[in-house]
């Protein structure tokens, strides 16, 4: 077979020399080397490496370069190479324009010029970048075809588990052409929503792990006991996971819906360390599940959690659908939920035009309409801002007579200076009307009623931990928060059943060896970066307990 390419795109003569000659000193056994000195060589180059069927493992760009920069060359490179892993090549001047780049074309990496010696300032980093791209799956697949009704909540939740899990599908709506030919070729009576798979497997109204498994997602454990199990995909039992595998610890996640929790369904997360011009929730879900599967983390989606007891140094998870696996210690990561509004009629429409959370998936359905967002912290704020790019007009009910309170600064400062964003304080939403989707709201402002027509409304109010599985066997708080740690003795009795020779470690619960991180935790701070350090102190702490065992 063809050895792979790794291309070099430098306008300067003696820079494109040197890194080709660098390449091939350390790599040119097992990759062509192939250098061009402008943007046109080289994207003709790679175009012709496309229709040649070539692969291309890497690509590296310089950053300042007269026909295009080299972030548009990789932009443009991404479309015929979607897996290369994608460098820029910039002096000391422009790293604000490479830190620019990681978002604008998700840069893998980029590298300061000079770069003497390679061993030490180039090696390592193309190393990375070739081991990285060797472990990805590079095979092309074909999208999935979901058919379904625009209304349906079914519909809704079949879109919104592939869109945040990350599988690409292809939308019809049931009356279109093209959807009636689908539903046609089935034959009698089709239950929608119809999703055929890239094989032209059909599937009617699947549930969630019929459509795990029919996608590629893994939803069966590979052995009965772990070292490790982590409950629940958000930041903290992300984090867990990366931790716990990287540090040698057989480590398994189990996620009843998608990756990423809470934060995975951010439009943008703007003050998460690393990421200056910040970063969508999926966006950094995805990259952390891809480094627990680097590390050798074992990812169970759509299997739900019902139960969690202790059988001698075992602690073992029982799933609903039946089954159960088994470890030294568990992390519980679960996060919370979004309450309900209680508002009379809201509830009939839950996916059908009432959504809980940034329901990105509907984000292009709303163009041209008002959306309506309830809620005031930074999920609210950042939804708004998303949506204004879609919608004519958004607006913002908040029940406080401020945002200062609940949402960071630089969101109150972003919602100010967008003129289709409107915000309403001190007003509730009292009811919800409609025939097959949501059509009209009813609303309270200082206590004065008034209506408004709407197909869109989107809930971020508050949040409620998903403990009420655990049974009496787990101490909580009265919301329901898990207890971990010295608040075990605050809150009132000494941990039941805790041996006599050791208090509880800082995120442990009163079942010896299950620890609680994120959300889910009393007292926890609700931040993303906060959530991740605890899974990742949580691993720690679990090492400290099987040492003494």
């Amino acid at each position: 077979m063809d050895k792979p390419v790794i291309v070099t795109v430098d306008d300067d003569p003696g820079v494109s020399r040197a890194i080709a000659r660098d390449l091939r000193k350390k790599y040119g056994q097992q990759y062509r080397i192939v250098r061009a000195e402008t943007a046109e060589q080289g994207m003709d180059a790679v175009r012709e490496m496309r229709l040649r069927g070539d692969e291309v493992a890497a690509i590296l760009a310089d950053y300042r370069m007269p026909q295009m920069n080299g972030v548009q060359f990789l932009e443009a490179a991404m479309d015929m190479y979607p897996f290369a892993r994608r460098v820029l090549l910039t002096a000391y001047a422009d790293t604000d324009a490479a830190i620019q780049a990681i978002n604008v074309v998700d840069l893998d990496h980029y590298l300061l010029k000079p770069w003497d010696p390679p061993e030490e300032k180039f090696y390592p980093v193309i190393d990375g970048q070739l081991d990285a791209w060797q472990r990805t799956d590079r095979q092309v697949r074909s999208e999935l075809q979901v058919v379904g009704d625009r209304w349906s909540a079914r519909s809704y939740q079949v879109r919104d588990f592939l869109s945040r899990n990350h599988v690409p599908y292809q939308w019809l709506l049931a009356e279109d052409p093209e959807g009636q030919q689908l539903v046609a070729a089935v034959g009698g009576d089709c239950d929608l929503p119809l999703v055929i798979t890239a094989e032209g497997e059909q599937l009617q109204a699947p549930d969630q792990p019929t459509l795990a498994s029919a996608v590629g997602l893994s939803t069966t454990p590979s052995t009965d006991f772990y070292d490790l199990i982590v409950v629940g995909g958000g930041p903290a039992g992300l984090g867990a996971a990366v931790y716990g595998a990287s540090e040698g610890l057989r480590t398994v996640l189990v996620e009843a819906h998608a990756s990423g929790g809470q934060a995975g369904q951010s439009s943008r997360i703007e003050n998460y360390l690393g990421f200056p011009d910040g970063v969508s929730g999926a966006q950094l879900a995805d990259r952390a599940r891809r480094q627990a599967l680097k590390f050798g983390a074992e990812l169970l989606s759509a299997r739900k959690v019902m139960s969690l007891e202790a059988k001698g140094q075992a602690r073992v998870v029982g799933f609903r659908d039946g089954g159960e696996i088994a470890a030294h210690a568990v992390i519980l990561a679960t996060g919370v939920t979004y309450r309900r509004l209680e508002a009379p009629g809201l509830d009939d429409f839950v996916g059908r035009g009432v959504y809980y959370g940034a329901a990105l998936t509907e984000a292009p359905s709303c163009k041209d309409t008002e959306v309506f967002i309830v809620g005031a912290a930074n999920s609210a704020g950042q939804a708004a801002v998303y949506l204004a790019g879609f919608a004519s007009k958004v607006h913002l009910l908040v029940r406080g007579d401020g945002l200062e309170k609940s949402m960071s600064h630089y969101l109150i400062e972003q919602i100010a200076a967008i003129p289709a964003i409107e915000v309403h304080y001190e007003t509730e939403v009292t009811g919800g009307q409609g025939d097959d989707h949501l059509e009209r709201l009813t609303l309270s402002t200082k206590g004065a009623e008034w209506s408004a027509d709407a197909q869109w409304l989107f809930v971020f109010i508050g949040a409620e931990p998903y403990t009420s599985w655990l049974g009496d066997g787990l101490e909580r708080d009265a919301k329901g928060f898990v207890l971990t740690g010295p608040d075990l003795v605050a809150h009132g009795e000494r941990p039941r059943n805790w041996p006599l020779r050791r208090q509880p470690y800082f995120l442990e619960t009163n079942i010896p060896g299950v620890f609680a991180a994120g959300d889910v935790r009393a007292d926890s701070i609700k931040r993303v970066a906060s959530a991740v350090g605890e899974g990742a102190m949580a691993v720690a702490l679990v090492h400290r307990y099987l040492e003494k065992q």
